[in-house]
């Protein structure tokens, strides 16, 4: 019996093992393809970079722009480098200002979410920026907030969507890592997660017992009193929601949430390609008919940031291309959710520039 179970957890082992690497190959296609599509120089937005490409663009961006640009880190389960990037220019009166924090990479498998917040400080780095979107406020983006994970899923299963952490429980050599958008101490698994260490929505041992949230909830807390705006990137489902997720119910700031959401939906409808739906806004229980807890953006907005959003980018439902379009689609994407982006930043700045003074 013990000889027929062994064969049996082989068997389906090795299946996965087929498929993901089936799915790995189809993607490293897809990629060269890409590569062998342009000509000159590849821009960083025409592929899914690997984990170093990313920590060296956001090196390089630190060293090219020293009197805008400040690079703190971290360290993850697995002793790898976590960034968060402060891109902010001293005012004139030495005035603290609005700060808007964005973050993308807390699940591993949503690709698409990192080269959108990469885009972001390219653009807000580039001289050719509107000046008051950088004079009027100070910008906080962690690109990659999951770096095991996103690691592991590009070498090994393009669908984790964990940490990478066996320090949890008795099962995590078998069962690593918890969803780190349900670790934060919000309701916490109250809602929509897991105690069972094998599911994806598995919300940890205990509020904040992954690393990599606790360098995310440090530094939140930090800028939080003056953060006016979080974006949270994810994909996929061009969805844009807002708090509560735990019960469905609407916070105090409902109604800016919704209009603000709204104005973010419009502009990256202006921008986008007709391939895509159009996004729906709404609270995250009531329009995706699930519940949450933990999460990044109801943690923030308890905390006090006015308007805190998950923004939902598109997909199609084709294997793992939901959660990672094909290449040649990443930089119209993260163009056309910089465009919503720079009008919730102006939204924000307007509605609670004075916010917590």
């Amino acid at each position: 019996m013990k000889i027929l179970t062994l064969v049996l957890l082989f068997a389906v082992a090795y299946a996965k093992h087929e498929q993901y690497q089936g799915q790995l190959d189809i993607d490293d296609a897809l990629l060269e393809a890409r590569k062998n599509s342009l000509e000159g120089e590849v821009s960083i937005f025409d592929r899914y970079l690997e984990l170093e490409e990313i920590d060296a663009y956001l090196a390089d961006v630190a060293n090219k722009y020293p009197d805008l640009v400040t690079l703190q880190n971290g360290t993850t389960f697995e002793g790898r480098p976590i960034y968060l990037m402060k891109i902010a220019k001293p005012s004139d009166d030495d005035k603290e200002k609005p700060i808007i924090i964005v973050d993308a990479g807390i699940h591993s498998r949503e690709w698409i979410s990192p080269p959108t917040a990469l885009y972001a400080i390219s653009k807000l780095v580039d001289e050719a920026i509107d000046k008051d979107l950088i004079e009027d406020l100070d910008w906080v983006i962690l690109p990659m907030l999951n770096p095991d994970g996103y690691k592991y899923s590009r070498t090994t299963d393009p669908l984790w969507l964990k940490t990478r952490s066996t320090d949890n429980h008795d099962n995590s050599v078998e069962c690593p890592g918890a969803d780190a958008n349900s670790n934060f101490d919000f309701y916490w698994n109250l809602y929509g997660t897991s105690s069972d260490p094998c599911d994806n929505n598995y919300a940890g041992r205990q509020p904040f017992s992954e690393i990599e949230v606790q360098f995310g909830q440090r530094n939140l807390e930090q800028y939080g009193y003056r953060t006016i705006l979080y974006i949270s990137l994810h994909s996929y489902g061009s969805q844009i929601l807002y708090s509560w997720g735990h019960d469905g119910t609407l916070s105090q700031q409902a109604f800016a949430l919704q209009t603000v959401g709204v104005s973010i939906a419009n502009a990256i409808h202006e921008n986008a390609q007709p391939n895509y739906p159009r996004y729906i806004v709404g609270n995250s229980a009531l329009v995706t008919g699930q519940q949450t807890s933990g999460s990044t953006v109801d943690f923030l907005h308890y905390n006090g940031v006015p308007l805190s959003f998950n923004l939902v980018l598109p997909g199609v439902l084709d294997n793992t291309k939901g959660f990672n379009p094909d290449p040649k689609e990443i930089e119209q994407i993260a163009k056309e959710t910089w465009a919503g982006i720079v009008v919730a930043a102006r939204r924000a700045r307007d509605l609670f520039g004075d916010w917590n003074k």
